[in-house]
């Protein structure tokens, strides 16, 4: 039987993108489902969860694990622990919030359009407009949705909504100029056709845009504004009847563990104590005169930790990548074969995006690997820092693990494509740490800011569960931060304010960076001078994301084979 379940799971991946093809779009992949959006009404999200239950059944009732090895094997349980997470939030699964600064479509359907949708042809042009015309069917799906949930109390708390609200202004305020119209001029200006064919699409562009989008941004806005005079203010999920079993069910999901809430906020107390001791260590260095606190406030405000302009800031991440590039084959046997970009954030949505984040690339190559860093305010984007962010979102982070997934041609489908978060970030802040391994943050200051980019994670355990478990004000959570962390203001509040709306992830990062290197120090206990690093990230990578119980034991059996 193991000869064919690479066509179940193949099945399983082509019945799944029928139902998303977004997921098509970025996969790279332009048929006749190019120009639609996916259905996100509740019969759609019922009808993939039913997909999802009805494979796992199929997979459990045709083949037999005992029957299968290797890749197979491992395909097999990796399927049921995909189905297992999921499984663990259905009974939520009204308790999301469709509309927020994190994740809302107000920006997610432009930021979609602008760096998924690729024009090449004209078919394509007319499928980026058909999208356009999409939006007011999508909008008022979301927007009823929304709306019942808020009916329920399910709602963001009122500082959310001036977020969202901007977000959508950016958009109606610029008329025909917006970022979406503003993006599909400079992609149909690229096709080899006449100035008159150019023409002609732009108009059917705008039209659709005043026809569908903007009547729909409309709606949105008023509906925005009427939920922000009933929204709540307490700031944790702790307020929903069900709060407490939700976010026990987000933590599982996110660190792929058994952690208790309480059991994450200790982890954080006690590695927030352990950095704070090396951060100790860097002062001493540079001879620093005052408590950590001090430092913490000489660190935010001397100038010469910040940069002047965007173009400075951008020269030196790609310096600093170049030079991380040209040290990979040292430690690590399979390399990326997808190109990295840095792009700044765009201008519509800079306002209520993240610092820096990464997107993979598209399995076919016609969309690189992308690493976006929030440029909107230069003082929340230390120079201390930047070393260790470019190495998290590229190299050798998510890019370096990203790309090799999407690579790993002879895996199914939900493996290459797929994730587990806690695997995933615990990854990208690995990396920043092997950084230092591997001879960088030559500079104590940018050292330091290795360090507090690592306390920034452990101090999530902290205020994510102070949140969500420990019923913490938001104005709680941020003193916390202010105290224990070097982060200027604005990052602190930003990032706060994405633990709100986002409970449960942020603890993944520390919970999965710990795990990773408890294994490589297991690993280089055990194997003495036979401990191989390019081997060992080998291991960790070749297989793509997994849980942590699973990573463990791919590790282990490494260990075992090597003393053999």
């Amino acid at each position: 039987m193991a000869a064919d379940i690479q066509d179940f799971f193949e099945q399983y991946d082509a019945a799944s993108l029928a139902m998303s093809p977004q997921t098509k779009a970025y996969r790279g992949i332009r048929d006749e489902d190019y120009g639609k959006w996916n259905d996100q009404s509740v019969e759609a999200d019922d009808a993939r969860r039913a997909l999802r239950m009805d494979y796992l059944a199929q997979m459990q009732g045709t083949y037999d694990l005992a029957d299968l090895t290797g890749q197979e094997a491992l395909s097999y349980r990796l399927f049921e622990a995909v189905a297992a997470r999921s499984a663990l939030l259905d009974p939520f699964r009204e308790n999301g919030l469709i509309f927020d600064q994190m994740n809302g479509e107000q920006s997610g359907i432009p930021a979609f359009l602008i760096n998924t949708h690729t024009v090449t042809n004209v078919s394509d042009a007319w499928a980026y407009i058909a999208r356009i015309e999409g939006i007011a069917p999508l909008m008022e799906t979301l927007i009823a949705r929304s709306a019942a949930r808020a009916s329920n109390r399910v709602m963001p708390p009122d500082w959310v909504y001036p977020y969202v609200l901007s977000d959508i202004e950016n958009l109606l305020d610029s008329g025909l100029d917006n970022a979406v119209l503003e993006d599909f001029r400079g992609k149909v200006a690229k096709l080899d056709i006449s100035l008159a064919e150019q023409t002609a699409l732009t108009a059917k562009a705008d039209a659709a845009w005043l026809a569908s989008a903007a009547p729909a941004y409309g709606q949105l806005r008023a509906e925005m504004v009427r939920q922000q005079s009933i929204a709540p203010t307490d700031d944790g999920i702790w307020r929903l009847s069900d709060g407490a079993q939700y976010y026990d069910a987000l933590l599982s999901y996110y660190t792929t563990t058994d952690l208790t809430a309480d059991e994450v906020h200790n982890i954080g107390l006690r590695e927030v104590e352990r950095i704070h001791g090396e951060m100790r260590a860097i002062m001493q260095q540079v001879e620093f005169d005052g408590s950590l606190q001090d430092f913490f406030q000489h660190t935010r405000t001397d100038e010469r930790f910040f940069y002047d302009t965007r173009e400075e800031y951008l020269t030196d991440v790609s310096a600093v990548l170049n030079a991380m590039e040209a040290r990979l084959p040292d430690y690590f046997v399979t390399l990326p074969e997808f190109e990295l970009q840095v792009k700044p954030v765009e201008a519509f949505r800079e306002q209520s995006a993240g610092k820096a984040f990464y997107q993979s690339p598209a399995p076919d190559g016609s969309r690189p690997g992308t690493y976006y860093v929030n440029l909107y305010n230069l003082r929340d984007m230390s120079a201390n820092e930047l070393e260790a962010l470019a190495y998290h979102e590229g190299l050798p982070g998510h890019h370096m693990q990203r790309a090799i997934q999407t690579g790993l041609g002879d895996l199914p489908p939900f493996r290459r494509f797929g994730g587990f978060t806690a695997y995933t970030e615990g990854w990208g802040l690995y990396s920043e740490e092997l950084g230092k391994d591997m001879g960088f943050y030559t500079d104590p200051y940018s050292d330091f800011g290795r360090l507090g980019m690592e306390l920034w994670r452990a101090a999530r355990l902290v205020v994510d569960t102070g949140i969500h478990h420990k019923r913490w004000s938001r104005e709680e959570a941020i003193a916390y931060l202010t105290q224990n962390t070097p982060n200027p203001d604005g990052d602190i509040r930003k990032a706060i304010e994405r633990y709100i709306v986002y409970p449960g992830q942020a603890t993944a990062y520390m919970i999965g960076k710990l795990k990773v290197m408890e294994l490589r120090d297991r690993a280089r206990t055990s194997l003495g001078d036979s401990f191989d690093i390019r081997e060992f990230h080998e291991v960790v990578l070749i297989n793509g994301p997994v849980p942590l119980d699973i990573l463990e034991e791919q590790v282990d059996i490494w260990i075992a084979s090597k003393l053999r």
